[in-house]
């Protein structure tokens, strides 16, 4: 069985969405003797944003530019890894109401017509991504945006990942959430609720 373990918070070792995707990794290890574990720090080995030369590589007009072509080859082989995992890890902490620019780049890479997903002749769309992938999402944000909450309709985070992955066939997905990390008397607590959670995954 293989696992991909990504994650994408900028702050390192201080990192709360880190500290709950390893859980979750290890979690599974537990779970799931001989895993085999790829990971991907997007924030240490960032992908580049998408720009003209991949689009054009989309539509069969590869950039002559080495290092275009090296980037593009890298996010080909994000393919390969979504289709060879049969667990995905991902670290989302919200960044102003959203993911990580990096994790959105991330996104761009993987969500590819007639690879990931297509249009069926109704126009309605189809996720070619095999079935039986299991994703967790370690959520972390700084407020309380949970739904009925005030801040609840600046939620860009969660919402925006989940429906990707959606879109593309991965829908078994679990989120384990730490809010309220700003908030001093919350943060402790919200983390420990998130580590138990993870504890008790079967």
């Amino acid at each position: 069985m293989k696992l991909w373990h990504i994650d994408s918070s900028v702050l390192g070792e201080n990192s709360a969405s880190r500290k709950l995707s390893a859980a979750i990794v290890a979690r599974q290890a537990v779970l799931h003797p001989g895993l085999e574990v790829e990971y991907l720090d997007l924030a240490a080995n960032p992908v580049g944003h998408l720009l003209a030369a991949h689009v054009g590589a989309m539509f069969g007009y590869p950039p002559a530019d080495e290092a275009a072509l090296a980037d593009i080859a890298r996010g080909n082989g994000f393919i390969d890894s979504l289709f060879a995992a049969d667990i995905i890890v991902i670290g989302v902490p919200m960044y102003n109401f959203g993911l990580p620019t990096h994790l959105k780049a991330w996104a761009d890479r993987i969500l590819v017509a007639n690879k990931t997903f297509k249009y069926g002749p109704d126009g309605v769309p189809v996720g070619l991504v095999p079935t039986g992938k299991k994703v967790f999402l370690a959520s972390t944000r700084g407020g309380i945006y949970s739904p009925g909450s005030p801040a609840a309709p600046l939620e860009h985070q969660e919402s925006h990942l989940k429906a990707m992955l959606n879109f593309i066939g991965l829908t078994d997905i679990t989120i384990l959430h730490a809010d309220g990390l700003a908030i001093p008397d919350l943060k402790a607590p919200s983390i420990a609720v998130a580590e138990a959670e993870i504890a008790a995954l079967v």
